[in-house]
């Protein structure tokens, strides 16, 4: 247990097999990985009032990064400063930009809230997120057992009226049927959608004279991917893919402005464009005052700082500089792809520590923005950097 905002609360059910055995059956089939209790059987209670702060917290970073998209938009430098590949460019320019609000209909924020309830924006993921089975399907059903509400109930319906508004024929990742994870999350997506369609194998998938088709010759011309537009830079049909987009021939659900949300970069525009007065209402400065933590492009940092690449996922390129600029920790476990984009330093903040059954560990809070809405919790604990060692533990508000 920890004093102030976060509570543990409950401790493990000696039964945990029969546990893991109700949520595979629900789709959540990596609660344990390898003999590894990648599921914490406790749960974390949010105070209140620091809850609703993170919900507004969420509403106006939401409409700050929505409106520097559309800043950046079309500006070729500003591209290069934020890491974008080149061969998007002109898919960026050329498609039409969505409607406020919506340039991502599935996204997530990570924040570091504090043990004293101070809400700093870590990164936001808008491309790609993982994490919705825990936070849509584990967390109401762990938090309904112990007779506790869950903040994470709309999260179906706001997937179902994104996938409506969207229609896609087919949702693919990567390795569908082996990686438990993204196989997992795309069928998750699929059923809450209430749609009727197929899930792909991103590896399976070709292009043919423009045309994106799947392994029996069909057509797929709308489609939800969980894979990176990042990668379209260093994947051999990166370019068969930007063209088939730019050309109408494929339409990618998160659109692909998604990936200026999703640049690390972005926020370090967003500091940039602070600082120098631009861009923003009183307002809007307030929330990034308040809730932004300086970013750049370069180590300018007389204390402590973090760096990370554009396009790091699940912790990887992260390191941690202490008060004199050394290295203090870096990710080791996920692919470091600062080799491959450029990086950004950004301030430290703190996390939060809570007391688990699996130790004293470091709290990272998750809100889910689904079709333009802060809609679901997702508590990971781990170490200082969250990464693939860092557990799941089902996140609720007091």
């Amino acid at each position: 247990m920890t004093d102030g905002v976060f509570e543990v609360v409950g401790t493990p059910e000696p039964a945990r097999e029969a546990r893991v055995k109700q949520l595979y059956e629900l789709g959540f089939t990596w609660a344990d990985l390898e003999d590894e209790a990648y599921w914490i059987d406790q749960i974390v209670l949010m105070r209140r009032s620091v809850y609703e702060e993170l919900e507004t917290a969420s509403r106006l970073l939401w409409g700050i990064l929505d409106k520097t998209v559309r800043y950046v938009h079309r500006k070729p430098d500003l591209y290069e400063l934020l890491g974008i590949p080149q061969v998007l460019w002109t898919m960026l320019d050329e498609y039409p930009l969505a409607e406020p609000g919506l340039i991502s209909r599935y996204a997530r924020f990570d924040f570091a809230v504090a043990n004293d309830g101070t809400i700093k924006l870590l990164e936001l993921n808008a491309d790609t997120p993982t994490g919705y089975v825990e936070a849509a399907i584990a967390t109401p059903w762990v938090l309904e057992r112990a007779g506790l509400p869950s903040r994470n109930s709309s999260m179906k319906d706001l997937v179902a009226a994104a996938w409506a508004a969207e229609q896609p024929e087919a949702a693919a990742c990567v390795a569908y049927g082996s990686h438990l994870e993204d196989s997992g999350t795309i069928e998750a997506l699929v059923r809450h959608s209430g749609r009727d369609m197929a899930c792909e194998d991103c590896l399976e998938l070709w292009f043919d004279d423009g045309y994106l088709k799947n392994k029996q010759g069909k057509v797929i011309s709308r489609m939800f991917a969980l894979y990176p537009k990042e990668w379209m830079a260093v994947d051999d049909a990166g370019e068969a893919m930007a063209f088939a987009i730019e050309t109408g021939r494929l339409a990618l659900f998160n659109p692909p402005h998604s990936i200026l949300l999703q640049s690390k970069g972005l926020l370090a525009a967003v500091w940039g464009l602070y600082e120098l007065g631009l861009l923003f209402d009183e307002r809007e400065r307030e929330a990034i005052s308040a809730y932004v933590l300086p970013t750049y492009n370069k180590p300018v940092f007389s204390g402590s700082f973090v760096s990370k690449s554009m396009f790091g996922r699940e912790g990887g390129s992260v390191r941690l500089f202490d008060d004199e600029g050394r290295l203090e920790l870096e990710d080791r476990e996920g692919f470091d792809s600062s080799v491959l984009f450029p990086s950004v330093y950004q301030k430290r903040a703190e996390l939060a520590k809570i007391e688990t059954a699996e130790g004293e560990l470091h709290l990272l809070t998750g809100m889910f923005v689904i079709n333009g809405t802060p809609c679901g919790l997702l508590g990971r604990a781990g170490g200082p950097i969250t990464g693939n060692a860092s557990h799941f533990i089902a996140m609720g508000v007091k």
